[in-house]
C-alpha cells in the first residue's frame, strides 16, 4: 500500500545529537512545534494532520490525507487527483533536506498518501511536511531506527490500546505527545471502534458521537470512521510527534473477529464477512502509517522491526488467521485442541524462527490479546459480571478466556516450548485489549509457579478510554475492584500486578540490564483536560523475573 514516488535528488547524512532538534534542551521547544503544527492543521487541505510509522534504520513511512475539495470528505469517493509534494529534513527550517519527492493523491485511496522515505541515516531525528493545492501541512517529527549493529544505551516506547471515541477524551495521547523522549509509540490494536452511535460508551455515556451514526460495514463507512478519529487533536499531536508501530485487533473490523467471521457480524444483514474484512483492511492500510504485504488474496501485517543490538519488536496479527473462539462452556477440552490456532501456522513459524535466530538482547512481542494464563476465583456476582463483560467472557465466568491465548493453548504451549528448548532469554510480551493493567511472569506450568521455569514476562496496558471493570461496576475507582484484584492474584501466583479500574498508557524502557514498564493513569477520561499520574512500575531484569520498581524511569 506504500505509494510509488518520484524521489528527487538529495539524500544526505546530516546528523545531530539525540533529540536536540526536537527538544532544544527544553520541553518548551517541543511544545512550540506541536502548537504550530496543531494550529496549521486547522487549514482546509491537511485537516487530518500528518503521521509516520514503522521506522527502519534507513527509512520511515510518512502519511497524510489531502482534502482536495469541500465535498471530498473521507469515504465520499469524490475529488480529483492532485499532486502532493513531500520533504524530510534534519532541521526545522528545512534547509538540510534528506529526501524529497512527489506523489499523487486519488479517490482510489481516499486521497491518503503514504511515502516510504528511504535513504535516511540510522538513529536520526527528522522533520517532514507535505504540500498540495497551495497549502503546507503541519510539520511532523520522526526518527529512524538505529543501525542493526548499533549498540544503544536504551530504547523507550509509549504503549497504548483501546481508544473508543465515544467513551472518553484521548488525554493519554496528549500526555505521551508532551514527553519528547520516545523512540516510537506501539499501538496494540482497537485504534478505533466499529459500533454505531451510542452503542458502546463509557461510564458517563457518550462524550461525543461516532460518525457515521450506524455500525460501520462498508469501505466508505470505515474510511469515514478513520477520518473522524484522525481529527482528534490529541491523537493528531501524538502522530505528529513520534512514529507509530501498529497492529490491529478486532474492533478495526468487528468485535471478536476471527478468520471467517465475527460474533457481531450477521451475513444476512451486513453481507459476506470477506467483503467487510477486506473493506476494513483497505481503509486501515490507507489511513495508518504501516507497512504491509499483499499475500494469498489478503493482507499480511505481522512484521518485525529491529532497534540496534538491543531489541527486536515482533508485531503479531491475532485476528486474521485464528479459529473461531471456543463457545460458552467449551472449556479446556476445546481450547487444548492441537488443531486450533490463534496465529495460523505460517505466522507461528515466522515468530518462533525469529525468536530462535534473533541477534538482539531483548525480544519484544507486540501482542494484542493476553498470553498469561488466567483463572478466576469465586467473586461476588456484580464483580463477576463486570469482569466477564470487559474480558469478553460469558456471564457467569469460565476458567478460560476463549478470546485470549487461553482459548488456543496448543499454540501457546508450542511457543513456550520453542522459547524453552532453544534457551531463548529476555522475551517480553507487550499486550493490550482488556482495558486493564497487568504484569505477569510466564511460567511453563502455572500451577507450579514460582517453582519451575518461566519463558518470559508480559506487561498489559490499560485502555485509552474503553470501559474498564470499574466503569462497568459504576462505583468509585479503587473500591469494589481492589478485593477482586487481590483474589485474582491469589488464584494466579504468576500475576504480579492487576489493576482493573484506570485508563491511561504505558511507557516501556529497554536497557541492557532490564525492561521496565511504567503505568500512567488519567485523572478522568471524561475531562478533555485530564491530568495524569504515575500508577506503578515493574521490570524484568535480563535473565530474571518480574519485580516491582520504586518509580518511573527518568
Amino acid at each position: 500500500m506504500v505509494e510509488n514516488t518520484e524521489v528527487v535528488a538529495s539524500v544526505r547524512t546530516g546528523r545531530f545529537a539525540r533529540r536536540t532538534l526536537f527538544k532544544g534542551g527544553t520541553a518548551a521547544a517541543a511544545a512550540a512545534l506541536l502548537t504550530a503544527g496543531t494550529a496549521h492543521a486547522a487549514g482546509t487541505v491537511f485537516r487530518h494532520g500528518v503521521a509516520s510509522g514503522d521506522p527502519l534504520p534507513g527509512g520511515v513511512i510518512l502519511w497524510t490525507r489531502v482534502t482536495v475539495a469541500a465535498d471530498a470528505l473521507p469515504g465520499s469517493g469524490l475529488g480529483a487527483a492532485t499532486t502532493v509534494g513531500w520533504e524530510i529534513a534534519t532541521d526545522e527550517a528545512f534547509t538540510d533536506i534528506a529526501a524529497t519527492g512527489t506523489t499523487t493523491a486519488t479517490a482510489d485511496s481516499d486521497h491518503t498518501v503514504k511515502i516510504d522515505a528511504a535513504g535516511l541515516t540510522p538513529g536520526t531525528d527528522y522533520v517532514y511536511r507535505f504540500t498540495a493545492l497551495g497549502e503546507t501541512s503541519p510539520v511532523g517529527r520522526t526518527r529512524t531506527a538505529p543501525a542493526h549493529e548499533a549498540e544503544v544505551d536504551r530504547l523507550r516506547f509509549g504503549v497504548v490500546s483501546c481508544a473508543n471515541w465515544e467513551a472518553g477524551w484521548f488525554g493519554a495521547y496528549r500526555h505521551l505527545a508532551a514527553r519528547g523522549d520516545l523512540d516510537a509509540v506501539v499501538h496494540l490494536g482497537d485504534y478505533l471502534y466499529e459500533y454505531g452511535r451510542g452503542e458502546y460508551t463509557g461510564r458517563a455515556g457518550a462524550v461525543r458521537g461516532h460518525d457515521p451514526v450506524h455500525e460501520i460495514v462498508s469501505l466508505a463507512d470505515y474510511r469515514i470512521r478513520h477520518g473522524q478519529y484522525k481529527t482528534d487533536p490529541d491523537l493528531m499531536a501524538l502522530h505528529a510527534a513520534v512514529p507509530f508501530v501498529c497492529t490491529w485487533d478486532d474492533h478495526e473490523s468487528a468485535d471478536n473477529s476471527w478468520r471467517d467471521g465475527s460474533s457481531h457480524h450477521d451475513p444476512a444483514v451486513s453481507g459476506p464477512w470477506r467483503d467487510r474484512k477486506a473493506a476494513s483492511a483497505q481503509a486501515y492500510l490507507e489511513w495508518m502509517p504501516v507497512r504491509a504485504d499483499r499475500a494469498d488474496g489478503g493482507v499480511k501485517i505481522y512484521r518485525r522491526l529491529r532497534f540496534g543490538t538491543m531489541a527486536e519488536l515482533s508485531m503479531l496479527d491475532l485476528r486474521s488467521y485464528r479459529d473461531r473462539e471456543a463457545g460458552p462452556g467449551a472449556g479446556w477440552r476445546v481450547a487444548d485442541d492441537p488443531a486450533r490456532t490463534i496465529t495460523g501456522r505460517p505466522q507461528m513459524d515466522w515468530l518462533t524462527a525469529g525468536l530462535a535466530s534473533s541477534p538482539t538482547r531483548w525480544k519484544l512481542i507486540g501482542n494484542s490479546v493476553m498470553i498469561a494464563p488466567l483463572v478466576f476465583p469465586p467473586l461476588e456476582p456484580a464483580t463477576t459480571d463486570a469482569i466477564t463483560s470487559v474480558l469478553g467472557l460469558p456471564q457467569g465466568g469460565l476458567t478460560v478466556n476463549g478470546d485470549q491465548w487461553d482459548g488456543y493453548t496448543a499454540d501457546r504451549a508450542a511457543l513456550y516450548r520453542t522459547i524453552a528448548d532453544n534457551g531463548i532469554g529476555d522475551v517480553v510480551f507487550l499486550t493490550g485489549d482488556i482495558h486493564t493493567s497487568w504484569a505477569a511472569d510466564l511460567p511453563r506450568d502455572a500451577a507450579n509457579y514460582p517453582g519451575g521455569p518461566t519463558v518470559g514476562a508480559e506487561f498489559v496496558v490499560p485502555s485509552v478510554t474503553s470501559s474498564s471493570v470499574g466503569d462497568m461496576l459504576k462505583v468509585p475507582n479503587r473500591t469494589a475492584s481492589v478485593p477482586a484484584e487481590e483474589a485474582i492474584k491469589a488464584a494466579n501466583h504468576h500475576l504480579r500486578y492487576v489493576e482493573l479500574d484506570s485508563h491511561g498508557y504505558g511507557v516501556v524502557e529497554v536497557t541492557a540490564g532490564q525492561t521496565q514498564m511504567d503505568w500512567f493513569y488519567l485523572t478522568d477520561v471524561n475531562d478533555p483536560a485530564s491530568g495524569v499520574r504515575h500508577g506503578i512500575s515493574y521490570a524484568v531484569p535480563s535473565g530474571g523475573r518480574v519485580e516491582p520498581r520504586p518509580g518511573p524511569v527518568a
